[in-house]
């Protein structure tokens, strides 16, 4: 069944192929570029909100939670907004002390954030225990999921990931219920399998690249990190490769409501729908290469840095070949620096600052020393020259963001890159499922819905006969 299914999408034509000769699709979309355009300054005019953005570049408060919060700045009696270190608080409690107390009785952390964001409680030992061996016994797939996995023709894990959370949706005898305990259930079902559908997904792809399929089941009674490794790459890696993958998906676990992923779980969550159908939305925002693909941008920036600065000690080599990219005459012409700025931490992304302490340790144990200290080095002298020459202009101070670190460690733990952005799906989901929980748990619920300014001129309707 599998080798005739393969064969017959192969030799279906792409389905686009129907329209891409076609001279009406081509007229349509010269028009585009028009009819698309509004300029910028009706947004100042009509008071308009552009990105939900206000003019001091902070967020439009649309909505509130007790889920998560992200503070990058103070704001005095006056509204003046005064730059502090970054925080990032699950449930009332800093990230940093969550992972600072799993760091010093030398354990994983990461089943303790769920729980935690999940119930708005921090477990005892014992209820810790309890809710990790439910998490690792859940990672098991359904063998008809498995065998859908292998049978997907594709290349991009993101889409597996959101076909394959549509089809749970069949699976569960109550997919629409929406009561709490209903809730936390598909909640901890989808947290415990999105690494088993990632992992899967990786290697079926693999598979049809012509190498080995590895399909290994989940163990009981081990942590998701080690688990999504193992699955990912057989016993091939170290208690730290387990430690620094924990810690990741710790971070990364939830930001607040305003992330546009969460912010779309949270919006199609008010409509009522079911749980499968709004994560799949919330998996659709991710993929966009400006929300869950950043850290991809900057590996691939850095290594076009490498190769350009043939000494990576070199202060004054650095500085030049980052002022190119500033002045939009190196790498893309952006005039960007990828992993440098954020919208709302300011001095310091509390994530960055985690991430970058264990990466240390990680790069002395895979001989990579050299290639952090090129990073650290190139953090400080991208921020500088950013201050220096952009700094005054957007009148905004800027630090480096967890994308920065995020690629360069995941690659010493030896994951590939398209799995890059899987990850973060399977730390987020936890902060999505949290919103979704309280979204739908308010006493007073109500749709959001946004209201948008038409710009359009007002023009009188022309009979077909006299259109030209």
């Amino acid at each position: 069944m599998f080798l005739i299914s393969t064969i017959d999408k192969q030799l279906k034509p792409d389905i686009m192929d129907r329209l891409k000769d076609s001279e009406t699709i081509k007229k349509i979309s010269k028009t585009v570029e028009t009819t698309c355009n509004i300029d910028n300054e009706l947004f100042k005019t009509f008071n308009v909100k552009r990105g939900l953005r206000n003019e001091d570049h902070t967020g439009v408060v649309v909505g509130l939670t007790k889920v998560g919060d992200v503070v990058g700045y103070e704001r005095d009696a006056e509204g003046k907004l005064t730059p502090i270190p970054g925080r990032l608080i699950y449930r009332g409690i800093s990230l940093e002390d969550i992972v600072k107390g799993a760091q010093k009785e030398d354990r994983l952390g990461f089943e303790e954030v769920v729980y935690l964001i999940l119930s708005g409680n921090l477990p005892s030992r014992e209820e810790l225990k309890e809710f990790s061996g439910v998490i690792s016994r859940t990672m098991d797939l359904n063998p008809k999921i498995v065998m859908h996995i292998l049978d997907l023709v594709g290349k991009d894990i993101m889409n597996y990931l959101s076909r394959c959370v549509l089809e749970l949706y069949t699976f569960d005898e109550n997919p629409d219920d929406t009561t709490p305990e209903n809730l936390i259930k598909q909640s901890v079902n989808l947290i415990a399998t999105f690494p088993t559908i990632v992992a899967y997904a990786h290697n079926a792809i693999r598979h049809g690249q012509g190498k080995s399929l590895h399909i290994r089941h989940p163990q009981p009674d081990v942590s998701l990190a080690e688990n999504f490794l193992y699955m990912m790459k057989g016993r091939h890696y170290t208690p730290l490769d387990v430690k620094i993958l924990d810690l990741a998906m710790m971070v990364h676990a939830d930001h607040g409501g305003g992330n546009n992923s969460t912010f779309t779980v949270r919006v199609t969550s008010s409509t009522g729908t079911d749980t499968y159908s709004t994560i799949a939305a919330g998996i659709g925002s991710l993929k966009g290469p400006l929300h869950g693909g950043a850290n991809l941008k900057v590996i691939d920036m850095i290594q076009t840095i490498k190769s350009e600065v043939k000494d990576w000690t070199s202060v004054e080599e650095i500085d030049n070949y980052l002022c190119k990219i500033l002045n939009k005459e190196a790498y893309d012409r952006t005039g960007l620096i990828y992993g440098i700025g954020h919208a709302i931490y300011t001095i310091s992304d509390p994530r960055t600052v985690l991430l970058k302490e264990m990466a240390r340790d990680l790069a002395i144990e895979k001989g990579r020393e050299a290639e952090y200290n090129f990073y650290t080095l190139l953090e400080e002298r991208a921020i500088f020259n950013f201050m220096e020459t952009k700094g005054k202009n957007v009148n905004k101070q800027v630090c480096a963001n967890v994308d920065f670190y995020s690629g360069f460690v995941y690659d010493m733990i030896g994951l590939p890159q398209e799995i890059y952005t899987p990850l973060f799906a399977m730390a987020r989901i936890v902060g999505w499922t949290a919103h979704r929980i309280e979204e739908l748990n308010f006493k007073q619920k109500r749709i959001i819905r946004p209201a948008y300014k038409n710009a359009a001129d007002v023009r009188e309707y022309i009979p077909i006969d006299k259109r030209e």
